[in-house]
């Protein structure tokens, strides 16, 4: 039974059975602390960031002291790409990884990640809480990868932003280097919106829209301003094309070595986490707009989100193309039915 399985189902107690086989952890019986590292891209002031120290300090609790997490921002260990290799050994412990690096893994995830996907926030929060219908794709890296998905997190809602113009319409864009996340799909959607896709880990975009090797990128408020990017793109236009989740992934080697009640307490605590990143998203991005605003930058909305819509059409045509996909999109339409934008 994989693992992501059980804790989406619920069925904790269970994994004394299928893991027996893989031995205890490796401090249990009052020995010396275990320090998990977890591997994060941003900066300390993100919620994600937030909820990782938490989540540290809550699993040392529940295990009297016998594990808890250290939290490494701003890419101090790596790129996702590089960090999600040493997850899948077991070198790195957890870490926060953006929706698109998962697709070179397992293609099912790009439903999560086509343009205009999600309707409001609360539709994407009740499509990732649905654990029957997540339990397959987020336990499908276990044997291959060794990659253990605990949650999926709201990472806020992305946009464009640049050095040279406000974006009104799809064509302002013609012609533009814009930063995407490194996967084939992200590239794809900027390329149908008129723009240059040009994959690149966030720590180097700084430098690359100061130097002109960038023409802009596309990501959150909270990102925008935490990275300084606002002061190399002055403009910031509410294309709001992606809701694309973070997740926070586990070393499934890792999770194997602890003992049964530790690594069960240890997965009581991801709902709480889940939400704790959640729930602070709303206000960062407001604290970072205006922050944003006081160092020049300016925000604008598009004169017709309805355009740039129809331009990704035929991504999401090709990318909804066998089961798995049709029925996490037809999932996606009805949490958007109950949940519409405000």
């Amino acid at each position: 039974m994989k693992l992501s399985r059980i804790l989406v189902t619920g069925a904790v107690g269970l994994l004394s059975l299928s893991l027996a086989a893989c031995g205890g952890g490796s401090s249990t019986g009052g020995g010396a602390k275990t320090t998990f590292k977890l591997a994060f891209n941003q900066t300390e002031q993100h919620p994600q960031y937030k909820a990782a120290v938490e989540f540290g300090k809550k699993l040392e609790e529940a295990t009297q002291g016998r594990y808890t997490i250290k939290a490494y921002a701003n890419e101090q260990l790596g790129t996702q790409s590089d960090v999600i290799q040493n997850v899948s050994n077991g070198t790195v412990e957890f870490m926060y990884v953006g929706g698109p690096v998962m697709e070179s893994f397992n293609q099912d995830f790009v439903v999560y990640n086509l343009p205009y996907m999600f309707d409001s926030v609360e539709a994407q929060k009740a499509v990732f809480r649905n654990e029957e219908l997540n339990s397959e794709l987020f336990s499908s890296l276990e044997e291959a990868k060794g990659l253990t998905v605990l949650a999926a997190l709201h990472a806020g809602t992305r946009s464009v932003y640049n050095s040279k113009q406000e974006i009104k319409t799809p064509a302002d864009l013609t012609g533009m280097k814009i930063r995407v996340q490194q996967s084939d799909s992200q590239v794809k959607m900027m390329e149908l919106l008129g723009g240059i896709g040009t994959p690149m880990g966030q720590g180097e975009v700084y430098s690359a829209l100061q130097t002109g090797v960038l023409d802009g990128a596309e990501n959150n408020p909270t990102v925008y301003d935490a990275l300084k990017h606002d002061e190399v793109a002055k403009y910031y236009s509410y294309t709001r094309h992606l809701m694309i989740p973070d997740y926070l992934l586990m070393s499934t080697k890792a999770l194997q070595k602890m003992d049964e009640a530790d690594r069960e307490a240890l997965l009581k605590l991801v709902p709480e986490v889940q939400n704790l990143a959640d729930d602070g998203f709303a206000q960062y991005i407001t604290e970072s707009e205006e922050a944003a605003k006081q160092k020049g930058a300016t925000f604008n909305e598009v004169d017709d989100v309805a355009a740039f819509k129809e331009l990704v059409k035929p991504l999401i045509e090709e990318s909804v193309n066998n089961e798995v996909r049709q029925t996490l999109h037809t999932a996606i339409q009805e949490a958007n039915a109950a949940n519409p934008a405000k």
